[in-house]
């Protein structure tokens, strides 16, 4: 069921009088070639939705003994190869990879098991944590306990709805009571909370977090706060700082883009344009270029 990924603020949707058998085709042509056709995967693949994607990727395999994946890592390269088959895993199958990668290698890359973890929902949690188990053939919460250590994994395993058992219910210190209450609310709970909590103790959650806790769990738990206010904003504030500066941060720009595209990348938009002053579609066209850069307009959707 991809229902619990779409959203009615993205910007990619279903693509009117779809044929999966014509899209795959011209995809294979496009592949075949002298040369890689990429302006015309661009066209396809941006165009459909998830759902139609995944159709195209059978359809594909059907007709040429290999998939499609494998067919487009050996044609692309770069940022474009990685945005093309990122386009065309399921999203929770997307999300499980980005998950692996972050743990991959030395050390923990925590932003990006931050990101992901705060934002989806626990319906979404329980596909990416069966997709993971499909890929790897191991649990979600066993990686993440091996990974992380303390209150962070701790508040990671009740996002990646892990029940965590270790006799740790005896809610002792402030951690505890932060973890408790973020992590096992849905968003517009937490909005009343938050009203709540700023009447009771003349501070803002953030406030609060910021004074008692540090570290990894901090910016988790406020990566949470700032989503249950306002998701579409966390996502602008995370694009914003990986076009910023000097270089570019690809990988963030590419796992932002492909997994909100047909969920919120709308007001993503609109609050991006509030935080930086100019169009998320400007800062893209200024910072990418080439077909990386034609592939991420088309998702980004029109200019604001």
């Amino acid at each position: 069921m991809a229902s619990a990924w779409v959203g009615v603020k993205g910007t990619v949707k279903d693509a009117p009088g779809f044929n999966a058998g014509k899209d795959a085709d011209s995809v294979r042509k496009a592949i075949k070639g002298l040369g890689t056709d990429e302006d015309s995967l661009i066209n396809i693949l941006t165009q459909r939705s998830n759902a139609q994607r995944q159709l195209i990727a059978k359809e594909y395999q059907a007709a040429c003994g290999k998939e499609l994946k494998d067919d487009l890592k050996g044609d692309l390269s770069g940022n474009l190869e990685h945005l093309m088959v990122s386009l065309i895993l399921s999203p929770a199958l997307f999300d499980a990879k980005q998950i692996k990668k972050s743990m991959k290698g030395t050390g923990t890359t925590e932003s990006i098991l931050i990101e992901i973890l705060a934002s989806r929902t626990s319906k979404q949690m329980k596909d990416v944590g069966d997709a993971y188990y499909t890929a790897y053939g191991k649990s979600l919460g066993d990686e993440i306990s091996s990974e992380t250590s303390g209150d962070f994994r701790k508040a990671l395993l009740f996002l990646a709805n892990v029940l965590y058992n270790a006799g740790e219910k005896k809610w002792g210190t402030d951690e505890d009571k932060f973890i408790e209450v973020l992590c096992l609310r849905s968003f517009p709970q937490l909005r009343l909370t938050f009203e709540e909590y700023k009447k009771v103790s003349n501070k803002t959650i953030e406030e609060s977090i910021a004074g008692e806790i540090s570290g990894h769990l901090e910016d988790l738990l406020l990566a949470i706060v700032k989503c249950a206010r306002n998701t579409p904003a966390f996502f602008a504030e995370r694009l914003h700082k990986s076009l910023k500066g000097a270089g570019t941060d690809e990988f963030t720009l590419t796992r932002i883009m492909v997994s909100r595209s047909e969920a919120d990348l709308l007001d993503i938009r609109s609050e991006y344009k509030k935080l930086a002053g100019y169009s998320l579609h400007s800062a893209i066209k200024s910072d990418t270029s080439g077909d990386y850069g034609a592939a991420l307009l088309k998702l980004c959707g029109g200019d604001d």
